[in-house]
């Protein structure tokens, strides 16, 4: 079990999920980060205390300072605090939360001071998956995921954590709201219809990635990254009562899997107590009361998005952090009313195709492309 911990993306969803995990298990809290929300922010170094807190802007760490200046925590803001937060010295874990690409650099940093890394921050390892990887290995950084699909296969694999001998990973997914719904259909859907998930209350980046499947696209290259596996090795099942989180087949035909009640603070408290297992504040699941458990193909020709998302981790490369920024802007302009629902799979494949392929990228070439991708999205839709 650890001993102290930092949260980078404490105010978000997970963020205040690990906080109840925090508090459960009674650890301290060394750094704190968020984005603007500076009244929740504030509340969290009430209860805390941390001894740093890192806002997104200057203006929000600015009225941070105003909340809480009678406290001894320092503040922060930017891409430097991020990182100042990821590497101090008393957290011996730390929970990325954040999202998007801004998680990339911090987990780097997090990594080399040998931390152990709580990831929730998926992108991380879609975009710079080798990259990551091979830094955790050569400093000795344990990376244990949070997400509950690769928290499932984690659990699976306990305590070797070897997949010498894993015929495949089958990762479940929900279906999102748009289960069963036909693309003559899903053109008519409506942004209000798309963030109401029916199982897991997320942000809404995240919960617009889960009705076009991208999530679960970006979940089949993490699974890669962290257990390298070949694409071949990775599937997808619907699963629609979010009780199976993922399962793994090994090479005599077992297939094992990970079930519990649909409640994030389960991973969480896993990857700070690992390799120990505690009492939790997790509903537990009686088999007697939940509904029949159902199987089903995910549909890819009404929710393309995972299937570009295979195609891209089959490439791998600069293909992957082209896909996950050109996603980002793609769902940014979809929650401003700016694009319908399959424009998102549109501008991001159209993006994917125009960045200059590289299949050995380094970290900036990595950035390179995600950056290009971006700016090719926003000049789609000015044009």
């Amino acid at each position: 079990m650890v001993n102290c911990v930092s949260i980078l993306g404490s105010t978000g969803s997970v963020g205040r999920q690990t906080l109840d995990i925090v508090e459960h298990l009674q650890l301290p809290v060394a750094a704190l980060t968020a984005g603007t929300n500076v009244q929740r922010m504030a509340q969290q170094c009430r209860q805390f205390r941390p001894q740093l807190a890192v806002m997104a802007t200057e203006e929000a760490a600015i009225a941070l300072e105003r909340e809480i200046g009678d406290l001894p925590t320092r503040v922060e803001w930017g891409e430097e605090g991020l990182i100042h937060a990821a590497t101090i010295p008393e957290a011996d874990c730390v929970i990325t939360a954040v999202v998007g690409m801004l998680g990339l650099r911090p987990t780097l940093a997090a990594i080399r001071e040998k931390k152990r890394i709580g990831l929730a921050n998926k992108e991380t390892l879609v975009c710079a998956g080798e990259l990551v990887m091979g830094e955790a290995r050569k400093y000795g950084a344990e990376i244990i995921p949070v997400d509950s699909e690769h928290s499932a296969i984690f659990q699976c694999l306990m305590p070797s954590l070897d997949c010498r001998q894993v015929e495949k990973i089958i990762l479940t997914c929900s279906g999102g709201p748009f289960y069963g719904m036909t693309r003559e259909e899903l053109k008519k859907v409506t942004k209000a219809d798309a963030l109401r998930h029916p199982t897991w209350k997320m942000g809404q980046k995240i919960t617009i990635d889960c009705a076009t499947l991208m999530n679960k696209g970006l979940e089949v290259i993490e699974a890669m990254r962290l257990y390298d596996l070949p694409l071949e090795k990775v599937d997808v099942v619907i699963h629609r009562q979010s009780i199976v989180h993922s399962l793994v087949e090994f090479t005599d035909g077992a297939v094992m899997a990970q079930l519990g009640a649909p409640d994030m603070r389960l991973p969480i408290q896993l990857a700070m107590t690992y390799p120990q297992r505690q009492n939790s504040p997790v509903e537990k699941l009686d088999l007697t009361t939940c509904p029949p458990l159902g199987f089903a193909k995910p549909d890819m020709e009404a929710f393309p998005c995972l299937a570009l998302a295979r195609k891209c981790a089959q490439m791998g490369g600069t293909a992957c952090p082209a896909m996950n920024g050109a996603n980002e802007e793609a769902v940014a302009l979809y929650l401003q009313d700016k694009i319908g629902f399959y424009d998102i799979y549109a501008l991001v494949a159209q993006a994917v195709d125009a960045v200059p392929f590289i299949k050995e990228p380094t970290l900036e070439q990595i950035l390179e492309a995600d950056k290009l991708a971006r700016q090719l999205v926003r000049a789609s839709i000015q044009e």
